[in-house]
This record gives C-alpha cells, structure tokens and sequence, in this order.
C-alpha cells in the first residue's frame, strides 16, 4: 500500500520498556510493560483479542471463528465498509456482499506508531497504536470490479491500560465523489447477558430489524438484553457514551464515539445462535452483547480528494 505520510517511530527511552510487537501467523499482537495486550488478525483488521493489565478478555471469540483467512472472523471486532447489512439495489455497493468488503480482505500492517493519543498518554509504555492498511489494489479481483473506486483505508488500533481505541481513516484517490457506510462491530465479554443493562439510549429512535426493520422510540434508561435483539439506535450525541453496566450498577463498559453517530445493539439468542455455523458454543449468546458504532442509518459521501476520519474508544472496568 502506497502511503506518503508513514508514522513516524515511538522514541525508544533506556529507561522505559516499551511495548512488544510480536507475529503469530496471520496475527499481530502488541503487550504493555504493565500488562494489556492486543491481537489483531491481518484478515479484515480484525481485533480478536484484547485483555486488560489483569489478564482478563474483554472480547467474544467465537470458539469456531475461522482465523485462517477463508471466512470474517466471528467475533472480536470485525469492520464493515463500504456498506452495512446487505447492499441496497441500484446503488454502486450492490454488487458487494453484506457488510462490504473489508472484513474480507487480507490487509497490511504499516507498524506500530506514534500518535495523538499517544501524547495524551504519560509516556509512550503506557500506550501502543497499530496501523493497518487497505487500499483498491490489494482487493480480491472481484471486489475490484464490484466496487471500482480508488481508495485508500488506515485503521489504527491504540490500546492503552484501560481502554481500546479504533479509528478509521478513509481516503478518496479517485476523481469522482463516492458513498460508504462504516461499522465497528464489536463483540463485548460479559459473564451473564441477564445481569447487565445498557444505557444512555433513552428516547432515541431506533430501527428493530427482528420488527420488520420498524421504527421506534427508545423507552427504557437502562436496556435489557431478553431475546433477540439486532437494534440500529440513530443520531446519538458523539459526546454521551453508550454505557454498559451490570444490574448492581457497576459500570463494565463506556464506549464513545467520533464522527459515528449510530449505534448498534445485537445479540442472537438461543434459536438464532444455534443456525450459525462459526458460532460457538449454543448457550455463548449468554456471554456477548454486540455494541456497535457506525455510520449506517445514511451515507457519508467524500469528494474525490478528500478524507474522513471516525472511531470509538471503549474504556473497561480494571476491576477483574
């Protein structure tokens, strides 16, 4: 992938250990001095792992998650782009399958950088960010046909003691404007779907796909996962978390969100969960809750030239 602009190196302190890159087949793992790690599959840029200085996974994985490259990764955080759900007719991502083509490609890693947030961070071993990248030539020959746009994808994941930060950047290198849509779906650890409650929804309008893709009002302050649930919430404030809490009040999980303005909430249950092939066990729909954020409910358009930037930051309870 052509980047002009490569990140620059994190300055190496003797008196600091630094964070550790380390390649496992198609996996990229990065590991604080202080504990934390990361693991990100090559296939899609997906994060499959992410644990805290504890030890503890924040992250489902399905137990028949195909890791090899054949199929998207089941679990961790997939991303979708350029389209969500399946592809509307008559419209330029028509051709590609659900969710787009980039939880489909084998993406390259452009190495471990500095960064923004990492000069938020005290010193750079508290702080270690990844760069992937995607561009038009490295699709599949089919994708390239399908969706024909010159383009050029930077996903950073930037892991930190207590929290998970992804952010996309989205380049136009065509000559003519064009349409995406883009998600984070990410797949929350839990230990009881039942025990836990998500807010910070309150009285926004959502979408119920298990409801004939029927629009509603959000009456509940604190969402209870019941049955199956697969829920596009629009227009939050970039500002409000989306707060995961268990029903003692403790609070598990706050993701915020920049430049994505929906959120999706999914969780299959028993019935469901049972009809997918790459999800496993039955009964694991007891341990995940799907919280994703996205832009899906409209498209964003970028003009031939231009670029876009979004993401989430998802802060954990240290507590194990």
């Amino acid at each position: 992938m052509d980047r002009s602009k490569k990140p620059s190196a994190i300055g190496v302190s003797p008196s600091l250990p630094q964070p550790t890159i380390s390649f496992v087949g198609n996996e990229v793992e990065a590991k604080l001095p202080k504990g934390g790690s990361v693991t990100v599959n090559l296939f899609g840029a997906t994060v499959t792992s992410w644990k805290l200085p504890s030890g503890k996974e924040q992250l489902f994985l399905s137990e028949k998650a195909h890791l090899d490259g054949s199929k998207p990764v089941r679990g961790g955080i997939p991303l979708v782009f350029p389209v969500f759900g399946a592809p509307p007719k008559d419209h330029a991502t028509s051709s590609l399958p659900q969710h787009g083509f980039a939880r489909n490609s084998k993406w390259e890693f452009l190495g471990k950088s500095s960064s923004e947030s990492l000069e938020r961070s005290k010193s750079s071993d508290e702080t270690v960010k990844l760069d992937f990248g995607l561009s038009h030539t490295m699709l599949s020959e089919d994708f390239q046909k399908a969706w024909s746009y010159e383009f050029e994808l930077v996903y950073s994941v930037i892991l930190s003691g207590a929290s998970l930060e992804t952010q996309l950047q989205v380049n136009n290198k065509s000559s003519k404007s064009f349409e995406f849509q883009v998600l984070t779906h990410t797949y929350l650890r839990i230990e009881d779907i039942s025990k836990i409650r998500i807010g910070n929804l309150q009285s926004k309008t959502y979408v119920d796909k298990t409801q004939n893709a029927t629009t509603h009002i959000e009456k509940s302050p604190a969402l209870a996962i019941t049955q199956e649930t697969d829920r596009v919430y629009q227009g939050l404030e970039p500002n409000v978390p989306v707060v995961v809490s268990s029903t003692d009040g403790k609070t598990l999980f706050s993701i915020s969100r920049m430049d994505l303005n929906d959120t999706v909430i999914w969780n299959p249950w028993a019935e469901k969960a049972k009809g997918m092939a790459d999800f496993a066990p039955d009964d694991a729909y007891k341990n995940m809750v799907c919280v994703e954020s996205g832009s899906v409910s409209t498209w964003q358009s970028l003009e031939a030239g231009e670029f876009w930037v979004g993401g989430q930051t998802i802060k954990a309870s240290l507590e194990a």
